[in-house]
């Protein structure tokens, strides 16, 4: 099989040239195949499955190309990769239709995910608490927090909670270069701890 599905991926290569370069890589125990780092497809057995999207999915389901089944932990899952049968095969314009809508999908998947907005209880150190009380000073946003900078962050926050210590200013600095406070650069952490050592007189709440 694994012949097979190696002569497949040179075979693809020859034929979808319009997204080349195209690499392989191992993926769900057969070879998924990649244009730009993008992965629009998968060679399984020496067969071939385009990855489905949510614009080209229903084209394939109405051409009856059965999706990939794979097993995990000996249950089969169906997975949205569709089946390019022999008759397909045959018909050049129709697959390298297919093979561009189910690359340019997943493309702005991949797009879709990379810039899809994070709150700020998603970043290193920082809680729904934490969130709540940087929401109280105007910093509602992961750009807001990185706009300010640990220490304006830091002093906001102390402006309205003057029992925030020294932990509270490392959190912040490690979500905004999304590092565990524990485990931050040693020159961070020194200039950090430098910076607090600084502020002799706390800063008076006007909450």
């Amino acid at each position: 099989m694994k012949h097979l599905s190696e002569k497949i991926i040179a075979r693809i290569k020859t034929d979808f040239t319009f997204l080349e370069p195209i690499t392989s890589r191992s993926q769900f125990g057969g070879y998924g195949l990649l244009s730009n780092n993008v992965m629009f497809a998968l060679v399984s057995e020496g067969e071939l499955y385009l990855r489905a999207n949510d614009n080209v999915e229903h084209l394939f389901i109405e051409r009856n190309m059965p999706n990939l089944v794979y097993a995990k932990r000996g249950i089969p899952v169906l997975l949205r990769y569709y089946w390019v049968d022999p008759a397909l095969w045959m018909n050049n314009e129709t697959l390298i239709n297919f093979v561009q809508l189910a690359y340019q999908g997943a493309v702005t998947e991949a797009l879709n995910k990379k810039h899809k907005a994070i709150r700020l209880k998603d970043l290193p150190n920082l809680s729904i608490g934490i969130e709540r009380l940087l929401w109280r000073v105007g910093i509602r946003n992961v750009s807001e927090l990185r706009l300010k900078g640990a220490k304006s962050s830091y002093l906001q926050l102390r402006a309205l909670k003057s029992s925030l210590g020294v932990n509270m200013l490392l959190a912040l600095a490690g979500a905004i270069n999304g590092y565990h406070h524990a485990v931050l650069p040693k020159i961070l952490r020194h200039e950090l701890l430098e910076w607090f050592e600084g502020i002799k007189e706390p800063i008076v709440s006007n909450h």
